[in-house]
């Protein structure tokens, strides 16, 4: 699996920053971390009218749960993240969970006063049931019969792991992009089990040019002669070079041009042009490696599902397009961040989630971050970001402690 939800992130830092940076957070790792797996037998009734009879979901826990069971913290994971979001899988791991640096001793979700629980969605390729894994009806891989997700399935498929884990309320949901959707949708479809909802570098819906953005990617999928519509692996395929290009638009769109700006500039491989159309430009060998390593890592399929959940989510929907009568029924606390270069899902969109909960008499807390790494600066611990959620973690451990 990618080392992050949306990107290698740090990728875009210096390699002296990276190298200290690592140090400093295996001082302060949760240590190596064993996934687990719940199979749940009761049905799972989608939003889209079908239904799942039975499936599992994987998940990881770091900290301990309090006698109380008052400190439970939920991380809901971004387009292409997965259960692993801190520590370490084994002692030869070179990389953590895509959010170390913001989940273990010391940091912002705090494992000496947090118990913190990370799962992989249903639909996604890291072991939770989806498209890449046996569909028990047919005993093949479910692949393109896999149905459509929503992100309140996600929220209802959540609610019963917290069941098994006797977690009866969230001290607070947290999650980045479309995580923080998820974060956003406990508050109101569970609004009696959740105290707080942190919402960064998110929106309550999509513009329309990130649905054109989504659409894009998922062409450059389906156009590949290996999809096979879907079916590539019982064609023994993979539409590896459509699964690539997806994966440079969006990564192209979750930096900022700042931030390629300052990495690549407009230099070159060489010293001088080869007139041609191979890789010449050092952000063009970028893009290239990136998406080459998604393409061999990341399920086609899961992808597909992940931008088109991304695409449905709009809690305004039922209310003729006023999110602040949706809010309405929420109870707890929000904290929303943004990022100043986050043209993906703008400072703008985080504006107008605030001013709506604000209308409809909510408790929350906003904060944009100046910062020039796009969309990714959620995944990244620049300085004021992790002082502000630290900040707000703090207020919550001492309400749980």
């Amino acid at each position: 699996m990618p080392n992050s939800p949306d990107s290698n992130s740090f990728d875009i830092q210096s390699d002296d920053s990276k190298a200290e940076h690592s140090k400093s957070m295996a001082q302060q790792s949760v240590g190596i971390i064993k996934p687990e797996t719940v199979q749940f037998n009761q049905a799972l009734k989608l939003v889209c009218g079908k239904t799942l009879e039975q499936y599992e979901l994987v998940y990881e826990t770091y900290g301990q749960l309090n006698d109380t069971r008052s400190n439970a913290i939920l991380i809901c994971h971004a387009l292409s993240g997965d259960h692993h979001a801190a520590g370490f899988h084994s002692a030869e791991d070179t990389k953590p969970g895509w959010w170390d640096s913001c989940i273990g001793p010391g940091k912002p979700i705090d494992t000496n006063h947090f118990f913190v629980v990370s799962l992989n969605n249903l639909g996604g390729c890291g072991g939770s049931t989806g498209p890449n894994t046996v569909n028990p009806e047919t005993g093949e891989l479910y692949g393109p019969d896999f149905p459509i997700i929503t992100v309140k399935d996600w929220v209802e498929s959540q609610a019963r792991l917290a069941d098994v884990l006797k977690i009866a309320i969230w001290a607070a949901v947290v999650g980045g992009s479309l995580g923080g959707m998820q974060a956003l949708a406990w508050s109101l479809n569970y609004p009696d089990r959740v105290k707080h909802a942190v919402v960064i570098a998110s929106t309550p819906k999509l513009t329309a040019q990130n649905i054109a953005f989504n659409e894009i990617s998922r062409k450059a999928i389906t156009s590949d002669p290996d999809f096979n519509d879907g079916h590539y692996y019982r064609n023994n395929t993979i539409p590896s070079k459509g699964l690539m290009l997806a994966r440079m638009i969006g990564h192209i769109t979750y930096l900022s041009d700042e931030s390629m700006g300052e990495k690549f500039g407009r230099d070159l491989k060489t010293s001088a042009f080869n007139f041609g159309y191979d890789v010449e430009f050092e952000v063009e060998s970028y893009l290239n490696y990136q998406g080459e390593r998604f393409s061999k890592t990341f399920d086609a399929n899961t992808y597909l599902l992940m931008t088109r959940v991304l695409d449905y989510f709009d809690p305004a929907a039922d209310f003729d397009g006023y999110l602040q009568k949706a809010l309405e029924v929420g109870k707890c606390s929000y904290f929303v961040v943004s990022f100043s270069s986050d043209w993906r899902f703008s400072p703008e969109r985080s504006e107008q989630l605030v001013e709506s909960m604000v209308k409809a008499g909510k408790a929350v807390s906003y904060a944009e971050i100046d910062s020039p790494y796009g969309h990714d600066a959620f995944l990244i611990p620049t300085e004021r970001y992790m002082a502000i959620f630290s900040a707000y973690m703090k207020r919550i451990a001492k309400e749980v402690n």
